[in-house]
């Protein structure tokens, strides 16, 4: 209730007379006010409250002092931090933390009693005071880091893009109310029901947002399946082109995107290489480089996806007109508060330079996985290529019969690249025009015959090769070498002498050898031969063919004497041996 001015008046009386009572004399005052202005004691302190002014409370002495030491400050504030989720969110209070670390001997965290000399624990809103004035709470801690303000030079000079997984998906209609793109459901698709999430997995809906970072002019595409290479791919060269009513397009200077690895990917890599894009890929965690596009994000999800419950889409193509759409009025319309300008008319501003017209959408798809084909540059200096010739006369330290790197030009008409590296690895690339040929088939920048005689300049190639015959000839010009190569002269003026190593190196003394006496009779020449063993089989076989008739004695008297074998030089011996134990067989046999 509020106080009429007799009120106040009657009760700022009634505390300037408690003030100055006596010790004990307030009780009478405030009953004696309470009976007079009909209230509760409660109620006469509350409204005394409005009508005074109470003195500031005096700091107490020892204000600002921690009994926290820094060492145990810093253990403590690194349990906290190792307990955080990425979210931020601590899992582990400071009472748990200071336990633990008690426990284990890491800390005392405790204080003397200036009154006993008693030593007491520290309590935790103790430990948290002298955290934060260390500096050291996680709450100070995980503030971020200071950044620096970034600009860009002009329109289309930096494009920032980023996927982001959106709330609709394509459903396999079995009603028609089920056809078309859905909103997905929280009481349906919320994280404790894995499997209906699984189920739409391959067909949930991501969307590209582009932002140009002069303007903040902003493109959207939207896209099936997953973040990948061919996606982003596919939403970049949408962004490139031309389309009807929408002024925004051409090919950036600088594309900056987060470290995913589809956007790091070879295939989207190679493309923007070929477009001559440079790609700049923020570090991990720092989503600040690329805020722009993260609150074009927040705007698409505010000022279109808003709307989507309310007008459904039948599909993916429907989805990105109405978007397309949506991003024209957008940005025509929405003043922007960096430049006060509406994004469309601040892009505006580009100037031809600074605008490269993108190449058509098929040479786009074919640039995604085209790579420098190596060519041999021919005794005209021209490269053939897709079925053209072109001129690389003007190309540095071109040569004949050396290999160049060639891809396609996106950007000049009738025209092909060179690309080449400099010293520290970067990629140089160098414009080679298209040959061309007059209708008999002849360059038309040929000479004429008769008129113009001109040779074409000289390459590396011909320079090194002049250089070295001045070199070779003891010539200070081309016309010197050349007469002294017609005169025949000596090469190097004739102070080369070709034997000149053989005279400087040291010749060696060898030690004669010790060898044997040949013998002078003609035995002694012969060179020992080898005998051939025969094995029982074929000495009996030899034996037959002599003449031989092999008893079953004289074969185990073979076997016998010779059971390794019979040497080739022996079968005569052999054969004498046998031949007499025949005869004596037989004659014994007579004499019976």
């Amino acid at each position: 209730m509020p106080l009429n001015p007799v009120q106040i008046q009657r009760l700022t009386q009634i505390a300037q007379a408690a003030a100055a009572a006596p010790s004990g004399g307030k009780q009478a005052i405030y009953d004696a006010a309470c009976r007079e202005l009909c209230v509760s004691r409660a109620t006469l302190h509350r409204y005394l409250k409005k009508v005074t002014v109470k003195p500031e409370r005096k700091q107490r002495s020892d204000a600002g002092d921690v009994s926290l030491t820094r060492d145990e400050a810093i253990a403590i504030s690194a349990m906290l931090m190792v307990s955080h989720r990425k979210t931020n969110k601590r899992l582990m209070s400071i009472g748990q933390a200071v336990d633990m670390l008690r426990a284990n001997g890491e800390v005392r965290a405790e204080r003397i009693d200036p009154a006993t000399g008693e030593v007491k624990p520290l309590s935790d809103s103790a430990i948290a005071r002298a955290l934060r004035a260390y500096s050291l709470h996680p709450d100070q801690l995980n503030r971020p880091e200071p950044a620096v303000e970034l600009q860009s030079l002009h329109p289309n000079h930096v494009w920032q893009i980023d996927a982001s997984l959106c709330v609709l998906y394509y459903l396999n209609a079995r009603t028609p109310a089920e056809s078309g793109l859905q909103v997905m459901e929280r009481d349906q698709f919320y994280k404790n029901k894995p499997a209906n999430l699984k189920r739409i997995e391959s067909d949930r809906v991501w969307s590209y947002e582009v932002t140009d970072h002069y303007s903040s002019t902003i493109f959207v595409h939207y896209v099936l399946g997953a973040e990948s290479g061919v996606n982003l791919a596919e939403s970049f060269m949408a962004a490139i082109q031309q389309r009807d009513g929408d002024p925004f397009h051409g090919v950036p200077f600088i594309l900056m995107m987060d470290m995913g690895s589809a956007n790091t990917s070879g295939l989207f890599a190679n493309l923007a290489r070929r477009l001559q894009v440079k790609l700049i890929a923020h570090a991990p965690g720092n989503a600040r480089a690329t805020g722009q596009v993260e609150k074009a994000r927040d705007l698409i999800e505010r000022s279109f996806e808003s709307g989507l419950r309310l007008r459904p889409v039948a599909d993916l193509t429907d989805l990105n007109a109405q978007a397309q759409r949506w991003a024209r009025w957008y940005n025509a319309n929405k003043v922007h508060t960096r430049h006060g300008k509406t994004r469309y008319d601040q892009w505006l501003t580009i100037t031809a330079e600074q605008l490269r017209l993108a190449p058509p959408l098929e040479m786009c798809q074919e640039l995604l996985t085209h790579t420098p084909e190596q060519r041999k540059v021919s005794d005209t200096l021209t490269v053939s290529f897709k079925g053209n010739e072109y001129d690389v006369r003007h190309v540095p330290k071109v040569m004949v019969g050396e290999k160049l790197h060639i891809a396609l030009n996106p950007y000049v008409p009738n025209a092909a690249t060179v690309v080449d590296t400099d010293a520290d690895g970067n990629e140089l690339l160098h414009t080679i025009p298209l040959v061309a040929r007059n209708e008999a088939g002849f360059r038309v920048d040929a000479n004429v015959i008769g008129e113009d005689w001109t040779r074409p300049a000289n390459t590396a190639l011909e320079a090194n090769r002049q250089e070295v015959e001045r070199f070779a000839m003891d010539a200070t010009t081309d016309e010197e070498a050349k007469a002294q190569r017609k005169a025949k002269a000596v090469p190097f003026g004739g102070r080369i002498d070709p034997f000149a190593v053989i005279d400087q190196t040291p010749e060696r003394n060898y030690l004669p050898k010790r060898g044997t006496e040949l013998a002078p009779n003609a035995s002694s020449s012969r060179m020992p031969t080898r005998v051939r063993t025969l094995s029982q089989f074929e000495a009996a076989q030899a034996l037959v063919a002599r003449g031989m008739t092999m008893s079953q004695e004289l074969v185990a008297t073979l076997r016998n004497q010779y059971p390794d074998g019979v040497p080739e030089d022996e079968l005569d011996a052999l054969e004498d041996r046998l031949t007499v134990r025949g005869r004596l067989r037989v004659v014994a046999g007579g004499g019976l």
